[in-house]
């Protein structure tokens, strides 16, 4: 069994992190104060922590002919959650970085894969495979 992550990241409005985390994606919230939230972000530990600026937006790597912010972070959820997922951010209107689609077809690693960014410019990936066992292929 995999053990949790903890990832902090700076939000400069927690009101937008509660509707996009807690709303939009689902997210449970936990302890929280005026400064900070804990969100169960899919069974890990996710911290929106409140920052007057937010630091410079991600750069990009070319990757699969797409350009790739970095830094972001996400989840590996499993087929029919990552679709599900894919659905209701489009029907959310969701501005995608790289819209839902399979990278890496044929090879191996392929994955579904989605990018996209929080209301504070924090990039996220969501991906999934078919088969887990390709997650860490070469």
């Amino acid at each position: 069994m995999l053990t949790p992550f903890h990832l902090a990241i700076p939000v400069a409005d927690l009101e937008q992190a509660k509707a996009f985390y807690g709303g939009l994606l689902g997210c449970e919230k936990g302890r929280w104060s005026e400064q900070w939230i804990d969100w169960n972000f899919f069974g890990h530990q996710l911290v929106t922590h409140l920052v007057t600026q937010m630091p410079s937006l991600p750069k990009h790597n070319q990757v699969d002919n797409h350009a790739v912010p970095i830094p972001h972070f996400g989840v590996v959820l499993n087929w029919s959650d990552w679709q599900e997922l894919a659905s209701t951010l489009s029907a959310a209107n969701v501005d995608f970085i790289i819209k839902p689609h399979i990278r890496f077809e044929g090879q191996a690693g392929e994955q579904a894969t989605m990018f996209f960014v929080d209301p504070c410019g924090n990039a996220l990936e969501f991906k999934a495979f078919q088969d887990m066992h390709q997650l860490f292929a070469s």
